[in-house]
């Protein structure tokens, strides 16, 4: 009997890092969620909330951390 082996989603920490100890490990569809209710926090949205997520899904980790910084959060993948 073959089985097929799913591929687990990928896991990030999401570190804010305006307010010191806050970071959250969630799955690349949470990232937007997560991100957007922080800023929400603030009184504040930001269209680079979708720019993030696309960053860090294409793996783009110098975009992601150019955005990041802009967006006072930063991403990282829990990948081995």
């Amino acid at each position: 009997m073959w089985r097929r082996h799913r591929r687990a989603a990928p896991v990030y920490q999401v570190t804010d890092r305006l307010r010191a100890g806050r970071s959250v490990q969630v799955s690349g569809d949470q990232i937007a969620a997560t991100v957007s209710a922080w800023l929400t926090e603030l009184g504040t949205d930001s269209p680079l909330v979708a720019d993030l997520v696309r960053a860090v899904q294409a793996e783009d980790w110098a975009e992601a951390h150019a955005i990041g910084e802009q967006l006072s959060v930063q991403v990282t993948s829990m990948a081995g």
